[in-house]
């Protein structure tokens, strides 16, 4: 069920953000005059259709291909590799007749949709849901480092105040992008002392075969005081109560909600010590073995102060360009860490399954599918800028050529370069998909 529920999510998402692409070059191509012949979700590959509808002097319609979808516009040579009617005289309505700035806007009509979309949902869940965060500074114990944290340096415990110098407002900055891109400087507090730990260029590498848990852990320590004790699990049977602050199980010195949890699951099934402090006192109880391997207790949340921060409506609109921007910005910059090196093509990209999988997960929370959709929105919107043969980016370098030069570029040489960009392409998505496949099934 839980596949389902990823593929369905996947399937609406970008089928919603694929027709709204379209539908930019199809508004800046109508706006300039130009014939729009097909409009198509999914690709009617070799004329094999679902179904289409004809209205006016444009078909709309489903194709039978899932890899996107396409506007056909009347004169232009894209994915149609229409060479019959480029050959015929040029006619007032078709795309190479208009000036090259028209042509422009239209290439950039499905970019500029996707970064509006993208900007509007992130306005939308802000305004409606708020901004819910840790703040750093309550973060007394610290974080919980895994092993690539380890690796780096880090401690349990440790307490990051500052990224390149900058305070840490939130606890989430650990894990996001500016951290994780690498080459980056922690500020950090260990017994009282500051140091400077650095994390590396390839980060990113070992984070996408381990999970950002191994990187630091989402949740921040808690002290090993109980908060909580189920009636009748071995805790409650060996008279531990709430406020008890566990410092040893089997004489194994226990400090925070983790150590615990580390040691009750080496132990599943075997009596064990729990030596904890009372009011001052410190108490040896004995916890019979329990098969399932629970004591059954609780620690205090509470101990993490949580907060939110809830946005007027056109308050919430800056906060959502900015969740918008560093979206696209941090694209960018993976871009540029796998064309430099630093970061494995393998590890960056990511294609349908993984995307089902990481971005929009097994369960239908809308909250969530909303924010993967405007997040996909927005890396659509880089992809498509790339200056690929093929993408809207291809086709933007060449007008902004054809201005220069002050001439339009061959059709002969329009056409190979499609072709080049349909072979870049399809190259890719195979990659991406096997790729994908990989990490899922294989790896």
């Amino acid at each position: 069920m839980n596949g389902l529920i990823m593929a369905a999510q996947l399937l609406l998402g970008l089928s919603i953000l694929v027709i709204l692409h379209e539908l930019g070059h199809f508004l800046a191509a109508r706006a300039f005059g130009i014939k729009v012949e097909k409009f198509y979700l999914f690709f009617d590959a070799w004329g094999v259709k679902l179904f289409s509808i004809k209205r006016g002097d444009c078909e709309y319609g489903i194709g039978w291909l899932p890899l996107g979808g396409y506007v056909k516009i009347s004169g232009m040579i894209d994915e149609s590799m229409d060479t019959e009617q480029m050959e015929q005289p040029v006619q007032p309505w078709e795309f190479r007749s208009k000036p090259a700035w028209q042509r422009l806007i239209v290439m950039l009509g499905g970019v500029v949709v996707n970064i509006i979309v993208g900007i509007f949902i992130f306005w939308m869940l802000t305004f409606k849901y708020g901004e819910t965060y840790v703040p750093n500074n309550s973060v007394q114990n610290g974080i919980n480092p895994g092993v690539i944290g380890k690796e780096i340096g880090l401690q349990k415990g440790d307490r990051v105040i500052a990224v390149n110098g900058n305070k840490v407002l939130r606890f989430d900055e650990l894990i996001s992008p500016k951290v994780l891109l690498g080459n980056t400087n922690l500020t950090v507090i260990r017994e009282g002392k500051t140091i400077d730990i650095k994390v590396p260029d390839n980060i990113l590498n070992k984070v996408s075969d381990l999970g950002i848990e191994e990187f630091i852990s989402r949740e921040p320590l808690l002290t090993s005081t109980i908060d909580s004790v189920m009636s009748g699990k071995p805790a409650s049977k060996a008279g531990a109560h709430k406020g008890d602050r566990i410092t040893a199980i089997n004489s194994v010195p226990v400090k925070y909600n983790v150590d615990v949890i580390q040691e009750v699951k080496k132990l599943k099934g075997k009596e064990m010590v729990f030596t904890v402090n009372r009011g001052g006192q410190s108490l040896n109880l004995n916890l019979p073995a329990d098969t399932a391997g629970s004591v059954g207790i609780g620690f205090n949340i509470h101990e993490i102060k949580i907060e939110t921060i809830h946005y007027g409506f056109f308050q919430a609109l800056p906060i959502g360009a900015q969740q918008a921007w560093v979206q696209f910005s941090t694209n960018a910059k993976g871009i540029w860490k796998v064309i430099t090196g630093k970061v494995k093509a393998t590890k960056a990209f990511s294609g349908p399954v993984e995307i089902a999988r990481k971005v929009y997960g097994g369960q239908w929370i809308w909250e969530r599918f909303w924010a993967s959709t405007a997040f996909i929105s927005i890396a659509l919107a880089f992809m498509n800028l790339l200056p690929i043969p093929a993408l809207d980016g291809g086709h933007v370098v060449f007008l902004i050529i054809e201005m220069i030069k002050g001439k339009p570029l061959g059709d002969k040489f329009m056409e190979r370069a499609q072709i080049v960009g349909f072979v870049l392409l399809l190259s890719l998505m195979v990659f991406v998909l096997g790729n994908d496949i990989f990490k899922a099934f294989i790896k």
